[in-house]
């Protein structure tokens, strides 16, 4: 399952929806991938907190499976940078690339609204089922 920088932000202090991603993390949380994005992502949100929040993210960091971007992944993201901001459109491309992936973790409405179109199931602990449709973010914000 993949996991971007808004899935594994919930492991910090403070984080929305943390008590059920935690809970739900327990015992899947040794099937998550991610990539360096999300990496980045994770570690500059705990930046942003104390001590206890980087000393967090690097604990999960050695938890989940960290996955470079490939050459697939690139051309994966291509095929949405018209509709998702380049990032977005990253997370998505290394999802679809990924041979073992048919779930993604995510908090960004973006992301589940395109990764559903893929036939990917959304992982989303804590909001309600299919909650991207009816969220107001906008595509390319």
């Amino acid at each position: 399952m993949y996991a971007d920088g808004s899935a594994l932000s919930r492991y910090l202090p403070g984080a929305p929806h943390r008590a059920p991603w935690l809970t739900w993390a327990r015992s899947n949380g040794p099937r998550l991938l991610t990539t360096q994005l999300g990496v980045s992502e994770l570690r500059g949100t705990a930046r942003m907190h104390d001590a206890e929040a980087r000393e967090i993210a690097q604990r999960v960091l050695l938890e989940v499976e960290v996955v470079r971007i490939s050459d697939q992944a690139v051309n994966r993201a291509t095929d949405v940078a018209g509709v998702l901001p380049p990032f977005v459109a990253m997370h998505l491309g290394a999802a679809r690339a990924h041979p073992d992936v048919t779930a993604v973790a995510t908090y960004d409405a973006r992301l589940a609204r395109v990764a559903v179109l893929y036939g990917l199931e959304i992982v989303t602990p804590g909001r309600a089922e299919r909650w991207w449709e009816a969220d107001a973010t906008p595509w390319l914000a």
